[in-house]
């Protein structure tokens, strides 16, 4: 039986991250946190020597041909990368930085509340959910920090979208690598 070129490749356990199986969900636990992770019926994940290998489960009538196929294999491609994701935030974590452009622009941290002066008549506050990290290192940087990948990329996306970069002056929230095609002003 085969799989996606993703799924075949095994993810290294790194020292000092524990992973355990326990019926159909996967436990990692490691330095920065711990995470419980869903394993799909068509995937079969086994510990071989410090690696995880992901098969297809055979109990669930896998097929080798036909649309079933292709299928069954974009689902141990998806269940590995997800799975890789975990096993890094727990080791490194991640991060994603976000700058505010604009004159009186300014985020604040107070407490577990982020406060954004952002050019509205009200300033406008991001409470952050269990999990994620906020800092403000300057009044115009803001890092939001997670073990959780998808987690760390929504709730960054919900702070840029909350003043996105307008086209002509690039005034907003915008990640620190984003680059911004500015708009040409109307001319007579």
């Amino acid at each position: 039986m085969t799989t996606s070129r993703v799924g075949r490749k095994p993810i290294a356990v790194p020292a000092g991250v524990d992973v355990k199986i326990q019926g159909d969900d996967l436990h990692i636990k490691g330095p920065k946190g711990q995470m419980s992770v869903p394993i799909h019926p068509a995937v079969l994940v086994q510990i071989e020597e410090g690696h995880l290998q992901f098969r297809p489960n055979s109990k669930i009538g896998y097929t080798r041909t036909g649309s079933g196929s292709r299928l069954n294999k974009s689902i141990i491609g998806t269940a590995r990368a997800k799975i890789a994701n975990y096993v890094q935030g727990v080791t490194k974590g991640f991060e994603r930085k976000l700058v505010l452009v604009g004159v009186g622009y300014r985020a604040q941290m107070k407490g577990k509340e982020l406060h954004l002066s952002i050019g509205f008549s009200h300033p406008v506050t991001v409470v952050a959910p269990e999990g994620i990290t906020i800092e403000t290192p300057s009044q115009t940087e803001i890092l939001v920090k997670g073990v959780d990948k998808h987690l760390v990329g929504h709730i960054a996306s919900k702070i840029r979208a909350m003043r996105s970069p307008e086209p002509y002056k690039g005034k907003g929230i915008r990640y620190a690598n984003e680059v911004i095609v500015l708009k040409e002003t109307k001319k007579k």
